[in-house]
């Protein structure tokens, strides 16, 4: 008999059950713990970035559960009417926790702003590197990343950099930033005309 066989007949079992909602009670709180802390240190090695002055990383909270730690944002410090941020945000999709990638609009864009020749090219190239738009997202996908699953929480207990940096090389588009800043450039000029 294999160990987690073993393992589910114990539990199984009626006079250990408070003992298994207490062990399923626990892995829940310090799965939410590792989550929380994920993304804390996935800001700090953002945060540490060089190069990158005019932007603010902050950590995203679920608004419905107190110090549940969901995602980031990276927007412009520097305020201007309208411009894109990236964003990483977990999303329970289909019974599990799922994390996606997004360039959003601070707000919705007015009339010609999408079709501004910096942003129409940004929208263009993260279109043709599969990236799927909507009324607040210029650009948005699913990545392969599923914070509260196994193999995932054992990557970043085990291997916290390599994970971490993954993360990181998705989150700062690097393909793509020189577009982005033009295309923020562009809009505040824009807003600069009206």
């Amino acid at each position: 008999m294999n160990e987690e066989k073993a393992v589910l007949e114990f539990f199984s079992q009626v006079e250990n059950l408070p003992l298994a909602l207490s062990v399923a009670n626990q892995m829940d709180a310090m799965r939410e713990q590792m989550n929380s802390r994920f993304w804390q240190d996935l800001k700090q090695r953002i945060d540490a970035l060089p190069g990158r002055p005019e932007w603010q990383t902050e950590i995203i909270e679920d608004r419905n559960a107190a110090k549940l730690q969901l995602g980031l944002q990276c927007k412009l410090r520097k305020a201007q009417q309208n411009s894109l941020f990236t964003m990483l945000e977990q999303q329970y999709m289909g019974g599990t926790w799922r994390i996606f990638l997004g360039l959003m609009w601070q707000n919705a864009p007015a009339p010609g702003q999408l079709s501004l020749p910096a942003v129409a090219r940004l929208k263009q190239a993260l279109h043709d590197a599969g990236f799927k738009s909507n009324e607040h997202f210029i650009a948005w996908r699913w990545t392969d990343f599923y914070p509260r699953r196994s193999d995932f929480l054992m990557s970043y207990a085990q291997q916290p950099e390599k994970l971490l940096g993954e993360v990181k090389s998705a989150f700062c588009m690097p393909d793509h930033i020189e577009l982005i800043n033009a295309a923020n450039a562009e809009l505040s000029r824009q807003t600069g005309l009206s």
